[in-house]
């Protein structure tokens, strides 16, 4: 399994429930708040509905979920200060990092995402310095139990027959199935498995590395975790994706 996929369900899964519950409320609001710019109705916004299905995932009480919306919206304040920004460099080893984020001031999340980077031996770089290390996909996330995967291929092919999309790979583990397709595919994807009758827990846009970058070392691999950690912690930062990846034992040794 590639490390950072294995770092982030942790990280998703610690999120919600130690000290830090107030500022994952936050990064979901933020993402509620920009997408409700293109309209308040879940039901006509894709990705307002995607945004406000993640935060009830989470948690999120619904009244947080209503600010947001009436915020972005502009029913209630105004979201538009905020802005969706890209930001990559290297870590530790080489380790490629994209970093998503939405602030209202570039200057500020930049100079602190350059503090992290070079506390840790790496550099934020340029827009473009490390992209093409990555491809950005359609994720839907379905729950594993009572499905197995002669039922999941079968289910595939009758959405494709249909004339729906593709699926381009799928993960079948422990925690469920991750169906990976186009990028510009997410609607039509989740919506289809759905009406297949299959479990879809929840469905995202996410960067996939398509080079990866393998580390046997067990201080350098913490060194790059840290750093991805104080990274992910960033007020501004939405999302963080490495290409790193590291045999499970070593990964689950590190994170203790």
């Amino acid at each position: 399994m590639a490390g950072h996929s294995k770092w982030a369900q942790i990280k998703r899964t610690k999120a919600v429930v130690d000290a830090k519950r107030g500022a994952v409320f936050t990064r979901l609001g933020r993402e509620i708040t920009v997408a409700a710019r293109a309209g308040a109705d879940p039901a006509g916004n894709f990705q307002l509905r995607t945004a406000i299905e993640k935060a009830k995932a989470a948690g999120v009480p619904n009244n947080n979920i209503e600010r947001a919306i009436a915020k972005g919206s502009g029913q209630a304040g105004s979201g538009d200060s905020l802005e969706a920004v890209r930001y990559e460099g290297y870590g530790p080893g080489g380790v490629a990092v994209l970093v998503e984020a939405f602030t209202d001031n570039r200057n500020r999340t930049a100079a602190d995402l350059r503090l992290v980077f070079n506390k840790a031996g790496g550099n934020l770089g340029e827009t473009g310095c490390v992209s093409f290390l990555f491809d950005q996909r359609s994720l839907v996330r379905l729950d594993s139990e009572g499905l197995d995967e002669e039922a999941l291929l079968e289910a595939l092919l009758a959405l494709e027959e249909a004339g729906g999309p593709a699926a381009l790979q799928y993960n079948l583990d422990g925690e469920g199935v991750e169906i990976i397709g186009r990028y510009e595919d997410l609607e039509a994807l989740q919506g289809g498995l759905r009406l297949l009758g299959l479990p879809v827990r929840s469905w995202e846009h996410r960067w996939l590395a398509n080079t990866v970058c393998r580390i046997e070392d067990p201080d350098l691999l913490k060194a790059i975790l840290r750093m991805l950690d104080a990274l992910d912690d960033l007020e501004d930062v939405r999302s963080v994706t490495a290409n790193l990846e590291a045999e499970d034992g070593l990964l689950e040794a590190a994170l203790v």
